[in-house]
């Protein structure tokens, strides 16, 4: 077992939202649950009852019947609440009180703005007004913005008429963008003139053009000045400017609201995209609400007193999970820029500034963090840490519990696009143990199965869902006779939603995430997560990155380590023998990589994720397309040379 790091005083677990949901459970339902692992198996168990339940405790606005909460137990066809009608901006800006903070905007430049719930809904009414002039119910508005109160106006708005939002970041080049905008086909482009990035200033102007040419749908972009640069309207032949749009339409009238059905589209998301054109998943707004309200509530435990702060762009989904914040009626921080900028250090610091209570990040930060040597405050109102985008490494619970803060929660999380939430996450009343995720999200029914399809605990398996849940994709675009959204979760174990990760459920009920299973090696047929592996080169002084992957030969594969060495550094034969050693002495002999190479970068994703299954493409002399997924795509070309 895992050595326990932190465990939640009596007096926060007794404080807690979820603690206080459990007792009203107990009182409803004449339960008589005393822990987590009661309350999950009663919402996995009872899960009709226990989102019925959700909505009515939190105080949903919604119209129409609860009953029934499903009509399918399967996977098959998207069943929930068909009896229901719901507006997501509704209900994210009904709790704020007026002058409470809804959104503070950070940048790197130290610009801030502070956005009542007052205000913030007397913009979203000025801009809902413009776009009912353009779009109507069903269409969809794209944001292509950087993480500013703009973009969040923008979804509140488009949402608010029952409309779709979809958004990409402004680093994406214009190929990346009409990737997934040109499928999405939005009517109405939000995007920004320009944006700043590590000190940096980033015209957009040219690029804007570009895509108003090159997306038939779209009949008009609006305009965002946010750093007050200046552009040329003349530029455009569909632009409007978003100041103006405001200024024009300010009105003391009341939102209004179009509620629509549960299953209605509120997000378009794309998959990575790394080995292909991204998939487009679309999202219910009534299912995204609830998963996001529980995990909000219940396992991060936000509320109206409280401060969140995730630092995301709006290219990932921890965006649209951060807006689920406002429903707490408390406080969302937006943070933009470069969190390196001037250091980060600096960046990690907001925490102290704003006086942020919840605070998320991802193991590449923390690692970047810990390099600086930083010297750390007190962080009085921090109370929980979260983390993802990749594992979070043993070690990297030792740095934050040293070196950090030691009472802190600290929450890594796992989910993805696929779902807009979790799988796997924090939880208030539970301890935190080394290494692992503290547990199974509820209404989730999460499994490890091993190649037999048995249920195992403490070993590793494939991660599965085996219950449907609010949150799944209503649909692929682009999918009429559902192949696509079947292939990506329901063709290798039928029945069952299977996500593609490696894990293993501890004994205690926490999960350890060892990576994607579509990129597990498999040596001699033996399943090895590349998580074990980083955990090893991580400790390296001399190693900055690296990155492991499968290379065929023989009709077996073998395992190859790519490193990126910090300056000055060189991977002499001592030190390759010294990596082989530590891999073999902490893992086993499986795992040790056949050869170890010295590479300039490692590619990611935007969202801050290894690119394991493009290397491995490479290597295995399979075609890599939609490069506009990385953050560095021109890193992949030194990889060809060590094609099997």
């Amino acid at each position: 077992m895992n050595e326990m790091l932190w465990s939640p005083s009596a007096k926060r677990v007794e404080s807690s939202q979820l603690s206080a949901f459990m007792k009203a459970l107990n009182t409803e339902f004449n339960l008589n649950l005393k822990n987590y692992a009661d309350l999950h198996a009663f919402s996995v168990g009872k899960k009709d009852l226990f989102w019925k339940f959700l909505i009515s405790y939190f105080g949903v606005a919604y119209e129409g019947s609860l009953d029934p909460a499903l009509l399918e137990e399967g996977f098959e066809n998207y069943t929930w609440f068909s009896n229901v009608k719901i507006n997501s901006a509704e209900n994210l800006l009904k709790n704020g009180k007026a002058d409470a903070v809804a959104l503070n905007f950070q940048h790197e430049s130290k610009r801030t703005r502070k956005i009542t719930y007052k205000e913030l809904r007397t913009e979203v009414k000025a801009l809902q007004t413009y776009l009912k002039s353009v779009m109507k119910k069903g269409d969809v508005l794209a944001a292509y913005m950087p993480n500013i109160p703009e973009t969040a106006i923008s979804m509140l708005a488009a949402s608010s008429m029952g409309g779709v939002f979809t958004s990409t970041s402004c680093d994406f080049g214009i190929e990346g963008v009409l990737d997934r905008f040109g499928q999405s086909e939005p009517k109405v482009l939000v995007a920004a003139v320009g944006y700043e990035y590590g000190e940096k200033y980033f015209d957009l102007q040219e690029k804007l053009a570009e895509i108003e040419k090159r997306i038939p749908s779209l009949e008009k972009i609006i305009l965002v000045d946010f750093l007050g640069r200046g552009y040329e309207l003349s530029k455009f032949s569909k632009a409007v400017d978003y100041k103006e749009i405001i200024a024009k339409n300010m009105s003391d009238d009341k939102i209004e609201f179009t509620r629509v059905p549960f299953a209605h589209p509120q997000y378009i998301m794309y998959s990575s995209g790394t080995t292909g054109k991204p998939k487009c998943i679309v999202h219910s707004q009534g299912g995204t609400l609830l998963q996001l309200i529980k995990e909000m509530g219940l396992h991060c435990d936000m509320t109206a007193e409280k401060k969140i702060l995730y630092f995301t762009t709006c290219g990932w989904m921890m965006w649209n999970w951060l807006m689920g914040g406002l429903y707490s009626g408390g406080t969302v921080v937006l943070y933009e820029g470069s969190p390196a900028t001037p250091s980060p250090e600096y960046f990690f610091n907001v925490i102290e500034r704003e006086g942020v209570n919840i605070f998320g990040t991802s193991p590449k930060f923390l690692k970047a963090l810990e390099d600086t040597h930083a010297k750390f405050k007190d962080y009085p109102t921090l109370e929980t840490i979260l983390s993802t985008g990749s594992p979070l490494l043993p070690e990297q619970y030792d740095f934050v519990y040293n070196n950090i803060k030691k009472d802190v929660l600290l929450g890594s999380i796992s989910g993805g696009t696929d779902i807009v939430s979790c799988f796997m996450l924090a939880c208030p009343i539970l301890p935190v143990y080394r290494g692992e995720i503290q547990c199974r999200g509820l209404g989730m029914d999460v499994k490890a199965l091993d190649e037999n399809g048995k249920s195992v605990v403490g070993v590793e398996g494939e991660l599965v869902c085996a219950q449907t849940f609010p949150s799944r994709p209503i649909y692929f675009l682009n999918d009429a006779n559902k192949e696509k959204i079947k292939a990506a979760y329901f063709d290798q174990i039928p029945g069952v939603w299977t996500h593609g990760d490696f894990v293993k459920v501890t004994e205690h009920g926490g999960v350890i995430v060892y990576g994607r299973s579509d990129a597990t090696l498999n040596p001699g047929g033996v399943r090895i997560g590349t998580a074990e592996i980083y955990r090893q080169t991580e400790g390296l002084a001399f190693i900055l990155d690296s990155l492991c992957v499968g290379r065929p030969v023989e009709g077996d594969v073998e395992v190859v380590l790519f490193v990126k060495l910090k300056a000055n550094e060189e991977l002499t034969l001592e030190r390759k023998k010294q990596i082989k050693d530590l891999i073999k002495k902490n893992t086993t002999p499986r795992h040790v990589p056949r050869e170890i190479y010295v590479v300039k970068d490692i590619p990611y994703t935007r969202s801050g994720k290894k690119v394991e299954l493009a290397v491995a493409r490479v290597l295995a002399k399979k075609p890599v397309t939609n490069l506009e997924a990385l953050t560095n795509p021109e890193s992949l070309e030194e990889y060809y040379q060590y094609q099997a």
